[in-house]
């Protein structure tokens, strides 16, 4: 006998419609040395401008800066474990494209928060499923984006949920 998968085990809690700008907040994380340093290793990115103190001091940033895969890695991270991406997390089925840009440096120490607002939803993208881009911001402690995503996700048709 086969066992029923969890999504066909207990219904979808109820969500009202999400529509073009919901937004939501995530809590902060400080990023440290030691983030950068184990995303070297991970990743094999040992970027002077990262990793030596001495090479990047003399950089018009004047200090080490973090990866900037690193910081999209956090802002992934920090969505994800928001009490807003909580409620949407029943719904999401796939990620299907990113656009980010990093217009402003993070700095070892720099304390982060992430903003998200839905930008774009496309009902009925695919018969029971909506398209929904969500703009993700990494925003430091001086008010800064230092990162800014677009995340086009499919997600269960949320029509009628409520």
């Amino acid at each position: 006998m086969q066992s029923a998968s969890p999504a066909s085990q207990s219904p979808l809690p109820a969500q009202p419609p999400l529509e073009v700008g919901h937004r939501f907040e995530s809590a902060g994380r400080t990023i440290t040395e030691s983030d950068i340093v184990n995303f070297a290793c991970l990743s094999g990115d040992f970027n002077r401008l990262h990793v030596d103190h001495e090479y990047a001091s003399a950089t018009p940033f004047g200090q080490r800066i973090a990866h900037g895969l690193l910081v999209l890695s956090v802002l992934s991270g920090l969505t994800t474990q928001s009490s807003g991406y909580r409620q949407l997390e029943p719904y999401v089925l796939a990620l299907i494209d990113i656009n980010c840009r990093f217009p402003k440096p993070t700095f070892i120490g720099d304390t982060i928060v992430v903003r998200v607002t839905v930008t774009e939803k496309t009902g009925q993208y695919r018969p029971g499923k909506d398209k929904v881009v969500f703009r993700r911001e990494a925003v430091n402690q001086r008010g800064e984006v230092v990162v800014q995503a677009d995340f086009a996700m499919v997600l269960r048709s949320m029509e009628g949920a409520a």
